[in-house]
């Protein structure tokens, strides 16, 4: 009925990639088989109990059970800003340049909205998380891509990172307004240097355009990495906002907090918008956040010591069922070329191939965008042993599948 009715942006979102690989291990879990599950970055470890406590304690209080602030109790919005302050060596002024938010998923879908008008264009490097192009998408704005380059030790080629820019500006009309970096990478864990934002923030002053930084997996780091921030650079703040999420450091994904912050007129738009559309989280849960943020972050090495153990543990194993893999120094991801043998096969394919023949779930890299093909995504969701025994699956499927190639 009504097929005259069209929902055009409904029309512009492709059929989500990762649904698939999620029905197919829903029917093969409801037939009995024990998935063992790489494909989706939710944290298995609990929330530090300290944190926990403090929303026990909050909503226990009736005052707290009303509307709260769409922008952020100011509590939470300070603590964001002394979370800067202590990290970064950042000054941040919490009414006007931090604003919390739904998790960062939420900040993404709310300030594309924002900012965007019909037809704007937007940079985003491929691949990508998805809704760091579809929140542009979605808002009636275009987004312009190119592939992201890195070595082995997924390390970006910043030069190449620059080149391929530069000729996105000198090549497309109209010109871009905004350009979305995201580091530690999601999905490849690629990382960048401190360098690399000074140059971006001199190219955003010198071509006028904003940069919107994504630092969700900025904690989550090996080998003595330590991830920079945009904030840092000075005059960063007259071009770039950039988020954060507590849902990977302190194992709260589903409490849904996140926050950005920097340029005020950024900042300013989004808080707008969200006083429109939402009347803030549960407090209970910005006052658990404030804690988490200024508390003791020893859980915060403790979730991390845990994600480069695991990745650790999956290197070996997977290295020896004859799937080869390198260390990454940052996120709680692998990112790895599809087995030789079953290169042809392309992502998609094999994810669902390696589901239903060795009952092991990983993201097929297409989902994250056309230069994600070829790869798979590896989530460190899986204790040491459900590690051991994926790897095990995993032996036995290559072995199969080399042999019926063969035949």
């Amino acid at each position: 009925m009504f097929d005259e009715i069209k929902f055009d942006r409904m029309e512009r979102l492709p059929k989500y990639v990762f649904a698939e690989v999620n029905e197919l291990k829903m029917k093969e879990r409801r037939a009995g088989a024990d998935v063992i599950d790489f494909s989706m970055g939710n944290p298995d470890g609990d929330t530090p109990l300290h944190i926990r406590e403090k929303l026990i304690e909050s909503a226990k209080k009736t005052k707290t059970h009303g509307y709260s602030t769409s922008k952020g109790i100011p509590k939470l919005l300070q603590a964001i800003a002394d979370w800067y302050k202590r990290r970064y060596g950042v000054d941040l002024d919490p009414q006007t340049e931090c604003v919390a938010t739904m998790g960062s998923k939420e900040g993404y879908a709310h300030l594309a909205y924002a900012i965007t008008n019909p037809g704007d264009v937007a940079v985003v490097p491929d691949p990508t998380y998805p809704i760091h192009s579809y929140a542009f998408i979605l808002a009636g704005g275009n987004v312009v891509k190119f592939g992201l380059s890195f070595d082995e030790d997924y390390k970006i080629d910043e030069d190449k990172f620059f080149e391929d820019l530069e000729r996105v500006f000198k090549e497309n009309s109209p010109r871009p307004k905004y350009v979305l970096v995201n580091f530690p990478h999601n999905p490849t864990t690629a990382t960048v240097t401190q360098d690399f934002y000074v140059r971006l923030v001199n190219m955003a002053k010198k071509e006028r355009f904003y940069v919107i930084s994504d630092i969700a997996y900025g904690d989550i780091t090996f080998d003595g990495y330590v991830t920079p921030s945009i904030m840092s650079v000075p005059g960063a703040k007259d071009v770039a906002v950039e988020s954060f999420t507590l849902s990977k450091s302190y194992n709260m994904a589903g409490w849904r907090v996140g926050f950005f912050v920097g340029n005020k007129k950024l900042i300013g738009a989004l808080q707008k918008i969200k006083s429109w559309l939402d009347y803030g989280m549960f407090t209970p849960i910005q006052v658990a956040a404030t804690i988490a943020l200024n508390g003791d972050q020893q859980c915060v090495k403790e979730i991390t010591d845990k994600y480069d153990h695991r990745q650790n543990v999956l290197l070996d194993a997977f290295n020896k069922a004859g799937w080869p893999m390198r260390r990454n120094q940052a996120s709680m991801f692998v990112w790895a070329k599809i087995p030789e043998c079953a290169i042809d096969l392309g992502s998609l394919e094999f994810s669902k191939k390696l589901l239903r023949e060795a009952h092991v779930a990983v993201a097929p890299g297409i989902g994250f965008g056309e230069y994600g093909e070829g790869y798979v995504r590896i989530a460190l969701i899986e204790n040491d042993k459900r590690i051991r025994q994926a790897a095990k699956n995993i032996k036995v499927f290559l072995k199969q599948f080399e042999e019926s190639k063969d035949k």
